[in-house]
């Protein structure tokens, strides 16, 4: 009962951690600019994401436009597409490897120990999507600081941190947390296995001395007889 507890908490976290890292790759918030012009008040928001920058200024219609070229991309954003696409197509393979491996799943039979080697596959799987999700998140977060208290740059072209480098954070570690439930999902039902196959040879022993005990007496009456 426990173990399936763990198993779905495990596929709800993988779940959402999926969609977390969908949404990160396709939502333009990386870099995020708002600042006030001296003379004239321009109120005006820049975003930046791997695909797309938006513009939105005072009283007019946010415009978005995809990029023309990957190298209009600064080399962190460059690098982080291609993580957050190899970490998109991570999570998904994790997921559907974790379907396989769950109690009610019928259609990789009813082998407790090679359901319980898939959710390893799946907690590992879900782990480096993680790992390859906090990479990029936590590179483009670096610099956009670094450049930010840096007195060189100029104030039109610093950045701040946009709400998909949060929710990428937040996403990295649920994959993580995930990808341990189904470790310990496999911790568990090897324990259950071990303890399970270890009991049998500990009651056939007392038996088998117990009747060895008992032929002696009844030779010994035939005898007498």
């Amino acid at each position: 009962m426990a173990t399936s507890a763990l198993q779905i908490a495990g596929l709800v976290l993988g779940g959402v951690g999926m969609v977390g890292t969908v949404a990160v790759t396709i939502m333009p918030q990386w870099r995020v600019s708002a600042f006030i012009e001296s003379n004239i008040v321009v109120f005006e928001n820049r975003w930046e994401g791997l695909w797309m920058n938006c513009i939105r200024q005072a009283n007019i219609r946010m415009q978005c436009k995809i990029y023309d070229s990957l190298l209009a991309l600064s080399p962190d954003l460059q690098a982080s597409r291609g993580l957050m696409c190899a970490a998109s197509v991570l999570s998904l393979l994790a997921f559907m490897t974790a379907i396989l491996g769950m109690k009610c799943t019928r259609c990789t039979g009813d082998n407790e120990k090679v359901k319980g080697h898939i959710l390893l596959t799946a907690g590992i799987i879900f782990i480096v999507t993680g790992i390859v999700v906090l990479i990029p998140v936590s590179w483009v977060a670096n610099s956009i600081i670094r450049d930010f208290y840096n007195p060189i740059v100029p104030l039109a072209l610093k950045r701040e941190l946009g709400e998909a480098l949060y929710i990428g954070w937040t996403t990295a570690l649920v994959l993580i947390a995930g990808g341990a439930l189904f470790c310990c999902v496999f911790c568990c039902s090897e324990r259950s296995s071990g303890y399970r196959y270890s009991i049998p040879s500990h009651r056939t022993t007392p038996k088998s001395y117990h009747v060895e005990k008992k032929s002696p007496s009844v030779y010994s009456k035939s005898q007498y007889v």
